[in-house]
């Protein structure tokens, strides 16, 4: 990165606001060398000449051609960039369109300049209108909104610039996805420089993303929407002037039957010094709006949360409230490594919500510390049965072994359950088979009370007071089925920070080893968002998902079973959330052990070719929680060569 004055005036302001540990972060961030540049990239992906006749071409075989038009708010837009903006919408390799300019600029300079044009270029597709006053740009907006005859609308800011083929490919996908009712795009930013327009910054989305729009406008542009929706969510409010694209977006999620998503860089957001996209310190008032916007959705969703500002301006967590105080079941599979399972029970008992129990499956373990410290959780007033899996005696690897007082574990373990210091429930059920992480965590499951359950790894140690409250809080709302945690490894680097399926061939955690208070490529790493799995270390899952799948898959005995069960929670309806507020600390799997034998390394192979069977068209197609425009051999949103 080039150290310029420009670029030391934004630092400057960058510190002011958010402090030293935050600047140096993203100090970090920024010198930290791109993979793959991206303005060679764009040369190379952007559509060719030849392309663009061939679109050109294509456009009129299409079932359905409507007639998209592009409404543009204008004040005071200087010339050269009205001018481009125009040029960009006539270079489209789709032809009908039509441009509504709205202009609330208090002298009539802009019309002389739009009539020349016109003129100039004999077009008719461009409509002008010039506005008694300035209503603020949500209004402005709607005016140039009601010049449109179009059976779609579509937003550009009057400095900005569209690729040539942006209405193409929208319409292609409205082909492609007939129930789509709103379609938007990947962006980069623009810059004039001495050496012409440099291209930066793209924003690469996921598909619809349902928790991330609520902790940011992530959609932005090139945002259409049907004349359906449209009309039916009223259009732009007043209110939010700054806001009111995260706003409209949010409603029109609540109204159209699908928002479609175009993994293309379609739309080029100029960068100047007022614009937000270089300086985000420029409209304030803007992130206030985008607050309430997202706290009327929530009312009108009739979810309860709290709406907070994060330090990155226009970037929100939202707090949702937990609905009366439901049983938590926490599964904790264990054996032996006694002062790895103290920890992690320490750190439970240290939470803020109380109505918990905990089921421990005990596993093979041999070690006689491991039975003592079983009796110690479950104390004097503990009870024993015959709670053990069907058809066998005995913990296996621990029959006949004499404990400390001359007991065998197996005697010890067999439906053992009492009562933690806090009044919890706490139960150590034994799973005689071998290690099968599935198995183990559905047989702990048939003994859970909850409404909803949380695996655990016994190697997890929280580090979040609160966390039980912030999973229920998400866990209870309808759509979710699944929230996962953010994990760091011991060092105060990422483990986890949620998965996406398909890189190195299967999945992998997103972010490992990014430094704790660094947020990632668009500040994934610390935003609530919506992924295709998150890893069971920690997870929480509602007993109706967890039995509308019937639990984990026992065929997939160590490999990737927690990313098969999220998976087939995602296909019956729910989503699966990623919540960075819940926090803990994993000790990774010390223990299962490594796939140091024939045996487990066969195994290993046969369950990676179990899951490619079962989700074949999803590796296929691509994560929609991801983008085909990021690599698959990086695991922190690094461009695609």
């Amino acid at each position: 990165m080039k150290i310029t004055p420009y670029r030391i005036g934004k630092g400057i302001r960058y510190f002011r606001h958010y402090g030293w540990k935050a600047f140096f972060n993203r100090l970090r961030d920024k010198m930290e060398p791109e993979d793959v540049p991206y303005g060679p990239w764009l040369e190379r992906h952007k559509a060719s000449g030849e392309e663009l006749a061939r679109q050109k071409g294509q456009a009129g075989k299409f079932a359905c051609q409507p007639l998209v038009s592009i409404v543009v708010p204008c004040y005071k837009t200087p010339e050269q960039y009205l001018r481009e903006m125009m040029d960009s919408v006539r270079a489209q390799s789709y032809g009908k369109w039509q441009l509504c300019l709205a202009d609330a600029t208090p002298s009539d300079e802009l019309s002389g300049v739009v009539l020349a044009y016109c003129k100039e270029h004999g077009e008719t597709r461009i409509s002008y209108r010039r506005l008694g006053e300035n209503r603020g740009i949500a209004e402005n907006a709607n005016a140039g909104a009601g010049m449109a005859s179009g059976d779609w609308i579509g937003f550009l800011d009057h400095d900005d610039l569209l690729a040539p083929d942006a209405l193409y490919e929208v319409v292609v996908r409205i082909n492609r996805e007939p129930e789509a009712e709103a379609v938007y795009s990947d962006e980069d930013q623009v810059e004039e420089t001495r050496r012409g327009l440099r291209y930066q910054n793209p924003h690469f989305k996921p598909d619809f993303n349902l928790d991330l729009l609520r902790s940011n406008n992530y959609v932005t542009h090139f945002f259409c929407v049907s004349r359906r929706v449209w009309e039916a969510t009223g259009g732009f409010r007043p209110g939010f002037d700054g806001a009111q694209d995260h706003d409209l977006i949010l409603r029109c999620a609540e109204t159209a039957k699908k928002i479609a998503h175009v993994p293309k860089v379609l739309y080029h957001w100029r960068v100047h010094g007022n614009s937000t996209a270089d300086n985000p310190f420029s409209k304030m008032y803007a992130y206030d709006a985008g607050k309430r916007a997202v706290e009327e959705h929530l009312a009108r969703m009739g979810q309860e949360g709290e709406v907070r500002m994060l330090p990155h301006l226009g970037f929100y967590r939202v707090k949702y409230a937990v609905q009366g105080e439901p049983l938590v079941t926490v599964l904790i599979p264990n054996k032996d490594q006694v002062e790895t399972l103290r920890r992690c029970i320490a750190s439970i008992q240290a939470s803020s919500y109380r109505n918990y129990e905990i089921v421990i499956i005990e596993n093979n373990s041999s070690e006689p510390e491991t039975f003592a410290y079983y009796r110690e959780l479950i104390g004097a007033g503990g009870t024993s049965g015959a709670e053990t899996a069907s058809g066998m005696e005995g913990a296996s690897g621990a029959e006949g072994k004499p404990d400390a007082d001359g007991t065998s574990g197996a005697e010890m373990t067999s439906g053992m359950e009492g009562t933690l210091p806090g009044g919890q429930p706490v139960r150590v059920v034994v799973w005689e088979g071998g290690f099968n992480y599935s198995a183990i965590n559905n047989f702990g499951a048939s003994y859970a009370s909850g409404e909803y359950f949380i695996l655990l790894n016994n190697d997890i140690e929280i580090i979040t007071k609160d966390w039980i409250e912030e999973m229920l809080g998400f866990c209870q709302r309808p759509e979710v089925g699944i929230v996962g945690a953010r994990l760091y490894y011991p060092d105060d680097t990422v483990q986890h920070a949620g998965i996406v399926v398909g890189i190195d061939g299967i999945a992998a955690n997103m972010f490992p080893g990014l430094r704790r208070g660094q947020e990632g490529y668009f500040h994934k790493a610390a935003l609530q968002l919506d992924y295709s799995a998150v890893t069971a270390a920690c997870m929480m899952v509602s007993r109706e998902a967890f039995t509308a799948v019937g639990g984990l898959e026992e065929k997939l005995a160590v490999a990737f079973n927690d990313v098969d069960f999220c998976l087939r929670v995602g296909r019956e309806g729910y989503l699966v959330a990623y919540d960075p507020f819940v926090e803990a600390y994993h000790y990774e799997s010390k223990s299962r052990g490594t796939e140091d034998t024939k045996e487990k390394v066969r195994r290993f192979g046969e369950e990676i070719e179990f899951f490619r069977s079962r989700w074949i068209e999803l590796l296929k197609e691509g994560d929609p929680y991801y983008n085909v425009n990021f690599s698959l051999k990086k695991c922190n949103y690094s461009i695609k060569p």
